[in-house]
């Protein structure tokens, strides 16, 4: 199978595009801290990023230890470590971008080749103890430090990760029993519970040399429970491993931390055996061998650019954050026959001769709106009403029609009518509203965050869940498809009722529909739920406002 293939693996329907303005190009794996994908600088030079999983962003505390490690990690240089470049522990999720290293992990290479040679061990071991000397000089831990954290370069090995296991450490997603280190390469004071030094990552570079010298863990393989039993109750049998590699294993894999090694002199013992070895088959040459052929690296991802250019209003994406397809915007019938008989169930028969009544009407307005479609064909919930934003490119007015200077209902350029209303006001986007329990939003202020609970639309956890809430806005979920607008929120806010409305359904990319009592009409889509802790629980989304549009 082609090594690319397996490295660099499609993004999910669940992976987001884009994290912090970093556009991603593939995805690398998932781990106990999160997932891990490949990106570019703004100069083309690959990075990997870590987006941490839910359970741990939700959990405070980690966010502060992730925050103190980032900080520590951002001052660590080694030629045997990637390179922290940028993070942030305070985004939604929290994540991390290192310097992408292009080759396979120790435990891809081993499972390719099986074990490896003597001196391929020994140049393993000097370049991961030179990386934990630069780590452990920056008083940071690494405490997973293990084979598929150790990336295989071409000019040597690369340790990745380090100082990130502790800011899981003690958070509730590892009280829960999801234990962030790896039972077969602990040592026996992290797997009792005691305290973690410098020595504990030594004892951990000792197994996962091991793993490379035997082709499988020391202590066997099995549930981890009985690992950590045998680590901390059991000597491991160094007659299982190569001859002139026992004596360094012996210090490295002491049960006492005082007795082992330091990460100095790993590097010291390894050094002399490699010189007095360099001519016995080792060098370059071997270590190419071992780590495969060279992967080429995808290119960086353009930004999309809209079918028809239009001035942007609010966030340039789509409500679940992904750009929108052509197939997207070419739909505007099928959403509408969707919509139809959603209120037919939801709404009865008033409900849908007031449907009909405005497709008619539509029909009649616009001979050409199979063209120039009801909605704009610029990207981001900001710019989704029934009404084209002045200045567009793609239904642009003809000077010389009335109100073509205001945004008025003019000729598009191919001479077809436009679907503008002159009724419809403008629409005014907002992006990335954050809603928790301390803040609120206004449809009638001119900047509809507030950072306290008067507004209007409020954002609540209770025993029965999370919802929206208001005194006098009502909402509706909208279902069928993104895109709403500004004529089918009317249409369904016309008989709403409802202030108050549950979350349970809700998902990364679910539309809202509301109306205060002043008779303005928002759209409300969600970017970002977090819901799984009451007491810090948020949504964070696009809004879109037409004032008094009801």
């Amino acid at each position: 199978m082609d090594q690319a293939t397996d490295v660099f693996q499609p993004l999910q329907v669940d992976d987001p595009p884009v994290v912090a303005g970093y556009r991603l190009a593939a995805r690398l794996g998932a781990g106990g801290m999160g997932r891990v994908y490949l990106s570019h600088t703004p100069g083309g030079r690959p990075v990997a990023i870590k987006v941490v999983r839910p359970e741990l962003a939700d959990d405070p505390d980690f966010r502060r230890r992730f925050a103190r490690e980032v900080r520590a990690a951002r001052r660590v240089r080694g030629a045997y470590t990637a390179e922290l470049i940028d993070a942030d522990a305070d985004g939604v999720p929290p994540w991390l971008a290192t310097l992408y290293v292009p080759g396979p992990s120790l435990t891809e290479a081993v499972a390719r080749r099986g074990p490896l040679p003597v001196p391929a061990v020994l140049t393993l071991m000097a370049g991961v103890a030179e990386a934990l000397q630069a780590i452990h000089a920056e008083g940071i831990v690494h405490r997973d430090l293990k084979p598929s954290n150790v990336l295989l370069a071409s000019d040597g090995p690369r340790v990745i990760d380090f100082g990130i296991a502790l800011a899981a450490d003690g958070t509730s997603y590892t009280a829960t029993g999801n234990t962030i280190g790896t039972p077969a390469f602990m040592a026996p004071e992290q797997a009792s519970g005691d305290d973690v030094t410098a020595a504990t990552d030594v004892f951990a570079l000792g197994q996962t040399a091991a793993f490379a010298a035997l082709g499988r863990p020391l202590y066997g393989d099995g549930a981890g429970v009985n690992m950590l039993y045998r680590i901390v109750h059991s000597a491991p049998d160094l007659s299982l491993l190569p001859e002139p590699l026992r004596p360094l294993f012996a210090r490295c894999l002491a049960a006492d931390p005082a007795e082992r090694a330091t990460a100095a002199e790993v590097v010291e013992w390894c050094r002399q055996r490699l010189g007095a070895d360099s001519g016995a088959g080792g060098g370059p040459a071997l270590w190419r061998e071992i780590t495969g052929p060279e992967v080429v690296v995808p290119a960086p991802v353009p930004d999309p650019t809209p079918v028809s250019p239009q001035p942007l209003i609010g966030h340039p994406q789509s409500p679940a954050g992904w750009p929108r397809t052509t197939a997207q915007q070419r739909k505007p019938r099928g959403r509408r026959a969707a919509l139809i008989a959603a209120a037919g169930v939801a709404g009865g028969a008033l409900l849908v001769t007031a449907l009909a009544w405005s497709l008619m009407d539509a029909k009649d307005g616009s001979a050409g709106r199979d063209t120039a479609g009801s909605r704009t064909s610029a990207t981001g919930p900001a710019a989704r009403s029934s009404a084209s934003a002045p200045g567009s490119s793609s239904e642009a007015p003809d000077s010389s029609a009335p109100g073509a200077g205001d945004g008025g209902a003019g000729a598009s350029g191919d001479g077809a009518p436009s679907s503008a209303s002159p009724r419809d006001p403008r629409p005014e986007g907002f992006a990335l509203l954050w809603l928790d329990a301390k803040n609120s939003l206004s449809l009638k202020s001119s900047d509809p965050r507030l950072k306290n609970r008067k507004g209007d639309v409020r954002f609540g956890c209770a025993s029965a869940g999370c919802e929206l809430k208001s005194d006098s806005t009502v909402f509706v979920q909208m279902f069928g498809g993104h895109g709403t607008t500004l004529d089918e929120c009317r249409l369904f806010l016309n008989h709403a009722k409802s202030h108050n409305l549950p979350l349970a359904a809700a998902a990364n990319g679910t539309e809202i529909c509301m109306k205060d009592a002043e008779g303005n009409i928002g759209l409300y889509v969600i970017q970002t739920k977090s819901t799984a802790l009451p007491d810090i629980a948020f949504l964070q989304g696009d809004l879109t406002i037409w004032r008094k549009a009801a």
